[in-house]
């Protein structure tokens, strides 16, 4: 691994400072024509429920989700300026997030406290997550070309099999529909960043698509803490007619990360390099009213080099992960009130990590670790609406793997609203699997190959509260306005024995027993629109390997971010993260950024 010439790089830096300038002064004069601003949403449009497929896996209204499910928008990642899904999860209700410091660093995600290898993450239906260890990163994951997230909590290996025990997050890229067109835009701030990015989509007779593409720089705030990212997404088909549609997906992103270590132990010259891209060919192909079929085959590859590692035992190493992937789904509706959704997923995975230096002082030590894992499933859903607003779900699975043979999993939920009240209620009883990743099959910390099971239930109860003031004649609570708020209460302990990194009967590390976020978001003048975002994060422990964990520091940040629409083409905008500047760490030892201010230009034609 090479990095790039310093003085290129500075160089570079200067120049794109001077552009972005440029770009504020060229525009502006240049693309002010007098022309309506952009109408606001009607209140019909502000106010209609969101679809989520990831619940039933086909689309149902949000309010009908037999699941506890929330769903993002891209309007939401636009509005609060949100760069990477990581940030954007952030705000969802049962969702723990951990970044090991700065930006491009160890990013996880625990659902209802489970581990990370225990969400399964999905990219249009193709599972992503990665690696030796199972889990994903959601480091380099950006938001460019991402029409919403959806993410369902509890067991779901019924629908997704593998590492879907704690829940599901499905991000869906947009799909091309109307005339074409295209935002571009660039911008700069604190801690030598630097982003650039841009998205078009549209369809063009027969032919639609969609594509996004970002660049981003920074140095962060330590020695050896910059991060060079380079991410591009895009979504093709051909519809020959409206029964139709054949696609692929096609995703690449590389990453140099300077990884200084805590600052207890800093490491000056690590880095570490993550290169990965996805092809995703997939047919939707609707014979009938009745029937629907969904074909994705995928094949991704991920290579890291880890160079200098200077961990003093493993060293240098490089890892190879390659997967290839069919999933078939069918949906047949014999009756209005009935759907039948059965199909079959295959999966093959390699894996393997070179470490030519590891140290033998400990006795022979393999400087070549590899995995294998096949697996095939099938999988069997019923979805009855017996009377309007009740959802019933029932379904059954089973996966064989090559190594530790087969796991049936099952499946009930079901959701009922009240029109009077807008109530929704809904239930679920599910079991849940997650397998031995290739790290515990290679390392030996899953004893006898067996995977981990779970069963699941919940009861919830959600209330819209706006439309309950719709109903009695209000037909916009508050015209601009958007609200949202959160708060989690999760209590978490480690209950088994095998892991003996902390005692039985402790709060597992790193979940936060209390978490609160709000956000307001205002149009002003139709052109205006200002976002304030608040999260606060409280009675965390860290592990202390050999006695009871401790306790970390609660903390709070506030993020606000700001947008001016010059005219339909452009837009200025600008945001500060926390504005507060508090000193503190997600993880111990690894410190977040402080107080940072940026800016920038977004350009659409």
């Amino acid at each position: 691994m090479q990095n790039r010439p310093v003085c290129f790089f500075h160089v570079w830096k200067a120049w794109r400072t001077r552009l972005l300038s440029f770009a504020l002064l060229a525009f502006v004069p240049s693309i002010c024509i007098a022309q309506e601003p952009s109408p606001t949403p009607s209140p019909s449009e502000m106010e209609a429920e969101p679809v989520v497929v990831t619940a039933t896996r086909f689309d149902i209204p949000l309010d009908l989700s037999p699941a506890s499910a929330s769903v993002i928008t891209s309007e939401d990642l636009e509005q609060k300026q949100i760069e990477r899904v990581s940030d954007a999860l952030r705000e969802v209700p049962g969702l723990s997030v951990v970044q090991t410091g700065t930006a491009g660093q160890l990013t996880s995600v625990f659902t209802r406290g489970l581990r990370s290898e225990h969400t399964q993450v999905l990219l249009d239906g193709i599972p992503i997550n990665q690696g030796l260890q199972g889990a994903f990163n959601f480091a380099d994951l950006t938001t460019d070309d991402i029409d919403r997230i959806e993410v369902v909590r509890g067991p779901q290996s019924t629908l997704y099999g593998p590492r879907a025990l704690a829940g599901v997050i499905q991000i869906f890229t947009k799909q091309g529909t109307g005339t074409p067109g295209a935002t571009v835009a660039a911008e700069g701030g604190s801690y030598d960043s630097f982003r650039e990015w841009g998205q078009s989509d549209g369809k063009i007779g027969d032919f639609d698509y969609s594509v996004g593409a970002s660049r981003l720089d920074t140095d962060n705030a330590r020695p050896n803490n910059n991060y060079r990212n380079t991410a591009a997404i895009t979504d093709v088909g051909w519809s020959p007619d409206e029964q139709l549609r054949i696609g692929s997906l096609f995703t690449y992103s590389v990453s140099d990360t300077g990884n200084p270590n805590s600052i207890f132990d800093p490491r000056p010259i690590d880095h570490f390099l993550t290169e990965r891209w996805l092809i995703g060919p997939h047919i939707d192909w609707k014979p009938a009213d009745w029937w629907d079929h969904k074909l994705i085959v995928s094949y991704d590859h991920e290579r890291q080099i880890n160079d200098p590692n200077e961990d003093g035992f493993v060293g240098p190493t490089r890892a190879l992960f390659e997967r290839t992937q069919v999933d078939y789904q069918n949906d047949l509706r014999p009756t209005s009130w009935l759907t039948l959704t059965s199909g079959f997923f295959y999966s093959r995975v390699n894996a393997g990590q070179e470490r030519p230096f590891v140290l033998q002082i400990f006795g022979p030590q393999p400087t070549f670790v590899s995995d294998h894992t096949e697996e095939i499933a099938g999988f069997l859903q019923a979805t009855l609406t017996p009377i309007e607003n009740l959802i019933f779900v029932a379904g059954g699975r089973f996966d064989h793997f090559n190594q530790f043979g087969g796991v049936w999993t099952y499946r009930v939920a079901g959701s009922y609203k009240i029109a009077r009240t807008n109530t929704i209620l809904h239930s679920s009883a599910a079991t849940g699997f997650s397998p031995p990743s290739s790290q515990d099959k290679i390392f030996g910390n899953n004893f006898g190959l067996k995977p981990e099971h779970d069963f699941g239930c919940d009861v919830g109860v959600r209330q819209e509260l706006w439309e309950n003031r719709v109903a009695v004649g209000l037909t916009q609570p508050i015209a601009n306005l958007l609200f949202t708020a959160s708060y989690t209460y999760l209590e978490a302990e480690k209950t088994d024995d095998t892991d003996i990194s902390q005692p039985k009967g402790s709060r597992l590390p790193r979940r936060p027993r209390n978490v609160v976020y709000v956000s307001a978001s205002y149009l002003w003048w139709k052109r205006l629109r200002t976002t304030v975002e608040a999260n606060f994060v409280n009675a965390r422990e860290e592990i202390n390997f050999g006695g009871p964990n401790f306790d970390i520091e609660d903390y709070s940040f506030v993020n606000i971010a700001a947008e001016y629409e010059v005219n339909p083409h452009l837009s200025i905008f600008g945001r500060i993260e926390n504005l507060a500047n508090e000193q503190y760490a997600e993880v111990f030892g690894f410190r977040a950024l402080g107080r940072a201010a940026y800016g920038g230009v977004k350009v659409r034609f």
